[in-house]
């Protein structure tokens, strides 16, 4: 089609086999919308396109993803707020018309198979390195591993008891993220072992009344192992806070994390390169063993589990 239709928030630039949607920068649009600045969407991710009433004399089109085919989505798995929807466009409504003849040429280009699950992500995820800063630590994530880096401020004694983490993404079988702007909000890291396969229709299916929401994993698994029941407790997760780990800034590290999950799990095994242990700053061992005397005194930490944690903290110079 080649042509380009301009929203309130987005602008959509019509091509020959996908469609390239360039957020606005203006303080009105959603900074999640502003984070992710364009995204290419083949027709094949899609699977249809709907034109309906918007507020306040608007309409709003808005491309359907096929569930599996964004990373974004399968992170955020249900709980965006329609403003921070990537596809929706929204217009006014002196232009349905020209909004409705878009749609028909856009429904035109859709495939046999749109109305089937994607088998393989179809839309790019954010590119790493990225990170974050969550209440109780610092989050990074460099395309291999994801680092959290605990606060003293925040992390749990159960957080500074295990340390600082580091997980390889082919360690990883998917990601669990909860909004910030809910309740308990928090990043999960799932490792192999603590699922179990699932057929994919129970995976992408909507959620029952009632339910939670779901929660973004990759090739159809579901956790079942127990694990400390509060993300507060896991060296697995981040908790958010007001003003920590806010949408535009964790939800995309999210998607980032689970794209590779599923690549690395869809690609040949290799083996793990030898690499040489890195050596800890000493500063920063001696202000850990510190507060980990802290938690000592406090009752915190037992006797063994100091002398364990010292120890292992000394090993690393």
């Amino acid at each position: 089609m080649g042509d380009v239709l301009a929203g309130i928030h987005a602008t959509w630039e019509f091509d020959a086999d996908s469609v390239l949607i360039r957020y606005g920068r203006g303080i009105r649009t959603p900074r999640l919308l502003q984070s992710l600045r364009e995204r290419r969407v083949p027709h094949a991710a899609l699977s249809s396109v709907t034109l309906t009433p918007g507020k306040r004399g608007t309409v709003v089109l808005r491309a359907v993803p096929r569930p599996g085919a964004d990373p974004l989505l399968e992170a955020a798995a249900g709980q965006l707020k329609d403003a921070c929807d990537p596809y929706r466009l929204v217009l006014p409504a002196a232009r349905e018309t020209l909004a409705e003849y878009y749609a028909d040429e856009l429904r035109a280009c859709l495939g046999a198979d749109a109305g089937e699950p994607a088998d393989r992500f179809l839309v790019a995820a954010p590119r790493a390195p990225m990170q974050f800063k969550a209440y109780d630590g610092r989050a990074g994530f460099d395309g291999e591993r994801i680092s959290f880096r605990w606060f003293w401020t925040g992390a749990s004694s159960e957080k500074w008891k295990a340390g600082d983490q580091t997980f390889p993404v082919t360690d990883l079988c998917g990601v669990e993220w909860r909004s910030p702007e809910g309740l308990e909000g928090y990043l999960r890291l799932l490792p192999k072992g603590s699922e179990t396969v699932v057929p994919a229709s129970d995976v992408l299916a909507a959620p029952a009344a009632g339910a939670g929401p779901r929660t973004g994993t990759a090739t159809g698994v579901q956790p079942v192992t127990p694990r400390p029941a509060r993300a507060d407790q896991d060296p697995a997760a981040v908790i958010f806070g007001l003003g920590y780990g806010p949408v535009h800034e964790s939800l995309p590290f999210a998607a980032a994390v689970l794209e590779s999950v599923r690549r690395k799990q869809s690609a040949a095994p290799a083996a793990p390169p030898l690499t040489a242990a890195a050596r800890r700053d000493p500063a920063d061992i001696a202000e850990r063993i510190h507060h980990l005397g802290e938690l000592h005194r406090a009752g915190l930490v037992t006797d063994e589990e100091f002398s364990a944690k010292k120890t292992q903290l000394l090993a690393e110079l």
